[in-house]
């Protein structure tokens, strides 16, 4: 059971609370300290110290070409993983494997299958978006400026989303559960959370509040499939996948991701209920597809059962936590 895996007899509830504050710091408050500090200096060379105090975010977002600016926020994430690890191995003495599938090992096919089937629908209806209404979209290919996003994308992106899995799905996951006793709890809470932490990503100030379906429906959805799987990997190349084509793909200046991709929407989005028609097509279709090829059963007790949590006995036998 993926959940119980987190209850070495370390399970200390304490552990799990300082964990969750502790990996979100190390992310947006340590990790974001390269991007903070090389702003502030060009600013401040460029424009001298008056400048800090006119600086908001179109400033923060600008001061850099796109590429740079889009290198030092994913960077962020590379600290927060590694704030991650630090705390799973030395606090709760947990292994990779431990913190993200039930299985014996991390299954690569299961996150590489999810990326593919994630990719392929991304390039599809992006193509087909273009087709459509090739008068909203910009073609925006430049060779020199898309091969450097490319790199940056393909190394950082998953990271990213990596990271937020490893938070949710992963961690939050985990200590909701334990703590809680059942599957219910952190099923709900980390898809709601999940959700309400885009609440201020530019989509929804383009659109409005009711764009936070999208964002706590894609929580619910990949809730779902990590508690159906037993594991993270499917979570984590679906986010993925969905992130880095995005990336690369299409960019807007209302979107979160502003990036040197091959297309630019320059339409005018607004939301009602016919935008949560794919959503509401898609999603299910995955979870069918997963649910098929991986005999997924018991949903009942998978997404809403009790958990019989072990003793807590703060006694740690290093021989049974293999390597991270």
């Amino acid at each position: 059971m993926f959940i119980k895996r987190g209850a070495n007899g370390l399970h200390d509830t304490w552990k799990w609370v300082i964990g969750a504050i502790v990996i979100f710091l190390g992310c947006q408050l340590l990790g974001a300290l390269p991007f903070t500090i090389a702003v502030f200096y060009k600013q401040i060379s460029a424009n001298g110290v008056d400048a800090v105090a006119s600086m908001d975010e179109s400033t923060l977002m600008t001061t850099f070409s796109k590429n740079l600016t889009f290198f030092l926020l994913m960077f962020s994430f590379v600290v927060g993983t590694l704030t991650w690890w630090i705390w799973i191995k030395y606090i709760h003495k947990l292994s990779w494997t431990e913190t993200t599938t039930s299985r014996a090992a991390f299954d690569w096919n299961r996150a590489f299958f999810a990326f593919g089937v994630v990719g392929l629908v991304s390039v599809v209806t992006t193509a087909l978006g273009y087709y459509l209404e090739p008068e909203v979209y910009i073609w925006n290919f430049d060779a020199t400026n898309f091969a450097l996003l490319a790199v940056i994308a393909i190394v950082l992106v998953p990271i990213q989303t990596t990271w937020e899995e490893l938070l949710f799905r992963s961690y939050a996951m985990q200590g909701l559960g334990i703590i809680a006793g059942n599957r219910a709890v952190p099923y709900v809470i980390t898809s709601l959370v999940f959700g309400m932490m885009h609440i201020f990503n530019p989509e929804i100030a383009k659109m409005g509040y009711i764009v936070m379906i999208w964002y706590i429906g894609t929580g619910f959805l990949l809730g779902t499939v990590t508690l159906m799987d037993e594991g993270t990997e499917l979570a984590i190349g679906f986010h993925a996948a969905n992130n880095l084509f995005i990336a690369l793909l299409v960019t807007a200046d209302w979107t979160a991701f502003q990036t040197d991709s091959l297309l630019i929407d320059t339409s005018d989005p607004t939301a009602d209920w016919t935008t949560f028609i794919p959503m509401l097509i898609y999603y299910p279709a995955l979870i069918l597809l997963f649910a098929k090829k991986y005999k997924w059963n018991n949903w009942s007790q998978k997404l809403f059962g009790k958990i019989d949590v072990p003793v807590l006995n703060n006694t740690y036998d290093p021989q049974n936590t293999s390597s991270l």
